[in-house]
């Protein structure tokens, strides 16, 4: 099992030049747990996440790693503990699936070190863990867009982190693509206790696969907790801004959100706004 791993954020503002996109954002992440970010279009999603990753630093405020701010870590400690996988990540042309997934293993090499018995391990599992061994050899510019993300999380696996922070993991993916990735995810979890965190667009797969949400409106913490316990008619209204009827999913019997548009909304008896009301 993985080293849990104490991560939090304290009075986090970021930002892009003068411009305050997270204001304010207090959170502590579940160790060893699912943690989803949620919140409409431009709330702060991707930039929270950068920001805890340090890819961006904070204006202020700070993340905090096992008690130590991350803008005082050296960079190769800080991933060996924390891994990210940004949104649409580009591999050199003409690369290898193993050579892509082996650049993951980065953090653990030291200067002149030669690949060593525990690389070849890491990278190994991940090429199974995610189901791309077969495709070792392959170009990662041949493969489909599900099986590059699957190499793209294997890389992210190789640097056997005990957190791993993911924005969009699902982006462009069709819908069996995007089970197939929140499984493997969970799978990830389950076995090897790894901190999960990421941002989702889909309410609906957040709330399946979570154990945790983190609801974001203008770059503000607006709510959090267990999906069965925050994800409302309320919730949705004030983060999306959607008229919606929340009820439980009959597959999962998680929150299932239910848009209600102009069009195509039949009447009905009584709506109720939460789960299991």
């Amino acid at each position: 099992m993985t080293v849990q791993h104490t991560l939090e954020t304290r009075g986090l503002v970021a930002g892009y030049g003068a411009r305050t996109i997270v204001d304010g954002v207090d959170l502590v992440v579940p160790a060893g747990r699912i943690s989803v970010i949620v919140g409409a279009n431009a709330c702060g999603k991707s930039t929270l996440l950068k920001t805890i990753s340090r890819l961006i630093p904070a204006k202020e405020g700070g993340v905090v790693l096992d008690g130590r701010r991350i803008d005082e870590l050296p960079t190769k400690e800080l991933a060996r503990t924390l891994g990210l996988l940004p949104q649409q990540p580009v591999a050199p042309e003409g690369i290898a699936v193993a050579d892509l997934v082996g650049r993951g293993r980065h953090p653990h090499q030291r200067l002149f070190r030669s690949w060593t018995r525990d690389d070849e391990r890491a990278v190994a599992a991940a090429l199974e863990a995610t189901g791309v061994a077969e495709l070792a050899d392959r170009s990662v510019d041949e493969l489909s867009g599900g099986q590059r993300q699957r190499v793209w999380i294997a890389m992210a696996l190789a640097q056997e982190t005990g957190i791993l922070l993911l924005d969009e993991p699902t982006t462009f993916l069709d819908v069996t693509h995007q089970v197939e990735v929140l499984d493997l995810l969970t799978d990830l979890n389950r076995r090897e206790g790894t901190t999960i965190v990421m941002v989702l667009h889909d309410i609906n797969l957040a709330a399946r696969y979570a154990d945790h949400l983190f609801a974001l409106r203008a770059g503000r913490l607006v709510a959090h907790g267990a999906p069965a316990d925050i994800v409302t008619s309320e919730l949705i209204g004030e983060v999306f801004d959607l008229d919606a009827l929340v009820i439980p999913d009959p597959v999962s019997g998680t929150p299932l959100v239910l848009p209600r548009g102009r069009h195509h909304v039949i009447d009905a008896p009584s709506a109720r706004s939460t789960t299991g009301a």
